[in-house]
């Protein structure tokens, strides 16, 4: 029986080893793996595109009191961003000249509402969220990220936008599993 139980302590650990050598050579080699749900599970790779609306980007977010809260209630990873925060990977749509209408009901661009883009007023343990509203015309530095693929997300609905210089990459999926 303990002989088991070491073999088995040993798998693990072995396993943990090379998920962490895995991951740390992905980085390296300029490829994410995403396994939050707010965009779809898989591997994305890090290319030398425009930021265009529809594209996936990676980002540092801004210090700031509501990422904070983001951080402490583990909405985000803890990472090497300033504020200790963790690089997101969301999808840009709206950039600059686009009209960006933030409500309770959702995120409208350009008069079009975005599928699952309402505001939640409080998370899954039952903690408010906060409470964004916006409406204005993007400039040439701003950007509107969010996920399009689950209503639950911690994105542009409750931290409003996101400025260029906090955004690192443009990505790219290159094999995904779920939507």
């Amino acid at each position: 029986m303990k002989k088991n139980i070491k073999i088995l302590v040993v798998s693990v650990l072995a396993l943990s080893v090379s998920l962490f050598v895995l991951s740390i050579g992905a980085r390296i080699s300029g490829i994410y793996i995403n396994t939050t749900p707010s965009l779809p599970v898989g591997f994305y790779k890090v290319v030398d595109e425009p930021i265009v609306n529809g594209a996936y980007v990676a980002f540092c977010p801004p210090q700031n009191a509501v990422f904070d809260m983001a951080k402490n209630r583990s909405y985000i990873n803890r990472g090497d961003c300033p504020g200790g925060y963790g690089l997101l990977l969301k999808r840009a749509f709206a950039q600059s000249g686009d009209t960006v209408s933030i409500d309770q009901v959702g995120i409208y661009v350009n008069g079009e509402h975005l599928p699952n883009s309402a505001q939640l007023t409080a998370d899954a343990e039952g903690q408010p969220l906060p409470q964004y509203r916006l409406q204005t015309v993007l400039n040439d530095s701003e950007y509107l990220l969010l996920s399009d693929v689950n209503p639950q997300s911690f994105d542009a609905r409750y931290f409003g936008l996101i400025a260029r210089d906090q955004i690192q990459q443009v990505v790219r999926p290159i094999f995904i599993w779920s939507h």
